[in-house]
């Protein structure tokens, strides 16, 4: 088995236990066919059951033979059912995102096993071997991975990560070897030769990042990639032997949340009561400000520094609230070629096989564009903690889950936008009544709404706890007085004018 990253450096890993790190022939002749034929069994388990995914991180240094082993676990399982990727610089698409939105597309779903090879740990550590990121960063770097991974985790992912590798002496000798043949002398380029150059640097970089991001819920399983078998049986076995006990034990334990007990506000208030929902703006004032408003923000998105941009803008409220007038008001002022609204309903079947947050990640818009979410993420929070569609623990976890997510889009270059659309209890009965009077109003009103009703104070509670928790100073909530249709939908307008102009500010 491969040392499994605690307090030993690399150099101690490998260089006090070298004689351990050979597999001979008659071993290998012995132990490859009953490896592989598990392996296989094991595959199809998991894709039988459909239970949870297996991602696989690769990664290591120069010549440690990371390709040959993927290839060869391809060669022992069904590739069919494997999905495998390279991450290499970031594509122009790739760099109009969030960092992460490229590996959140390729996570596998459930029942698959995905290979990553140069995964969300690459880049810091290369960026930190060449000095581009003081400790301080890479320290933020490592906080943010083992927050996302602990996310995947606590969503029933299982995490393999393999760390390949090779003393500079056996580097040097790898590489030595590889430019020596004429089948593998393509493999040995100017890059590979600067790398090694550079081998102490990144040793350290590594062995900072790996020991840093080695979890309980996601360890580094550190491989000598000096000697083929030995590394291919290693890398086989420690696979099989997760893949077994996640079946034999079941899905991962939700661990505890960090939260804090939802308690009431100390000052006993409760801010949607707070709201004077009373406020109105008449007509004729209506048309002079919903054409300022909406001509300020055409404006701003044929502006020069909207391609620096994306802008996504999250619609949560009351049943009835007016969210769907609020967005049509937002899509008239723009080209309809750079915008796009989600409707959010029940998950589909594709997007329960992923992690919750994944069937947004999707969604997500490049630099240049509009998402305007109608519901959200924060259905988990919500609609799921109301009706008892999550347990506890997931929906209180995501709290920290939803504001890490949205530090990301911020990170990107989102400009996010977060209303909720209040009314009355009154309010809302009218306009359902409404609905049912009026045929082309009629498909907007279900059994489902007047369920929700009776529920009125327990998604009250979750509102207010929602806003107490992810109302951060750079990912506000925006709270709409929207008794009256007018008045919200300028003040939504105002308010993402005013988001945007001050992202243009910054640039």
């Amino acid at each position: 088995m491969p040392s499994r990253f605690g307090l030993l450096t690399f150099r101690a890993v490998f260089d006090t236990a070298s004689i351990a790190h050979e597999i001979d022939k008659a071993t290998w002749k012995k132990e490859e066919p009953k490896l592989r034929q598990a392996l296989l069994a094991a595959q199809y388990r998991v894709l039988s059951e459909k239970k949870f995914p297996v991602l696989v991180l690769i990664g290591g240094v120069e010549g440690a033979g990371k390709g040959e082993t993927v290839n060869l676990l391809h060669g022992w399982m069904d590739p069919r059912h494997i999905i495998t990727h390279a991450f290499d610089a970031p594509s122009e698409d790739e760099r109009a995102r969030p960092a992460m939105w490229r590996f959140w597309e390729r996570l596998p779903p459930k029942g698959r096993i995905g290979v990553f090879f140069g995964a969300w740990h690459s880049q810091p550590i290369v960026e930190s071997a060449l000095g581009h990121i003081d400790k301080a960063e890479v320290d933020q770097r490592v906080a943010e991975v083992n927050r996302f991974e602990k996310m995947l985790s606590d969503e029933g992912v299982l995490l393999v990560k393999f760390w390949f590798h090779l003393t500079k002496k056996q580097q040097r000798k790898r590489i030595e070897a590889l430019a020596a043949d004429k089948h593998t002398r393509w493999r040995v380029g100017e890059n590979e030769r600067s790398l090694f150059k550079k081998y102490d640097a990144f040793a350290d970089a590594s062995e900072h990042f790996v020991r840093s991001t080695s979890t309980g819920w996601a360890p580094w399983y550190v491989v000598n990639g000096a000697e083929a078998r030995y590394r291919s049986l290693t890398v086989g076995k420690t696979l099989l032997a997760s893949i077994d006990d996640r079946l034999a034990n079941g899905a991962a334990p939700t661990s505890s949340t960090n939260a804090p007990p939802l308690l009431a506000p100390i000052d006993g208030r409760n801010v949607i009561r707070a709201l004077d929902l009373k406020q109105k703006l008449d007509d004729e004032r209506y048309e002079l400000q919903l054409e300022k408003w909406q001509g300020r923000l055409n404006l701003l998105s044929r502006d020069e520094k909207f391609k620096k941009v994306s802008v996504v803008c999250v619609f949560e409220g009351n049943d009835a609230a007016g969210k769907g007038g609020a967005i049509r008001r937002i899509t008239a002022a723009i080209d309809a070629r750079f915008i796009r609204p989600i409707p959010i309903a029940a998950p589909t079947e594709e997007e329960r096989a992923q992690p919750y947050l994944w069937r947004f990640w999707r969604h997500l818009p490049r630099h240049g564009r509009v998402a305007i979410f109608d519901r959200s993420w924060y259905g988990r929070v919500l609609v799921e903690r109301v009706e008892g569609y999550a347990t506890e623990a997931a929906w209180m976890r995501a709290y920290q889950e939803i504001n890490d997510f949205e530090e990301e889009l911020l990170q990107g270059g989102c400009v996010l936008s977060k209303f909720w659309l209040a009314i009355t209890k009154e309010e809302q009965f009218k306009r359902f009544k409404d609905r049912e009077r009026t045929p082309f109003k009629r498909f907007k009103i279900t059994d489902d709404d007047w369920r929700n009703r009776k529920k009125w104070d327990d998604y009250e509670r979750a509102v207010c706890d929602m806003i107490d928790r992810t109302s951060t100073e750079e990912a506000p909530w925006t709270l709409v007085e929207a008794n009256d249709k007018n008045f919200a939908r300028v003040k939504v307008l105002k308010t993402l004018v005013r988001a945007v102009e001050e992202r243009f500010d910054t640039l």
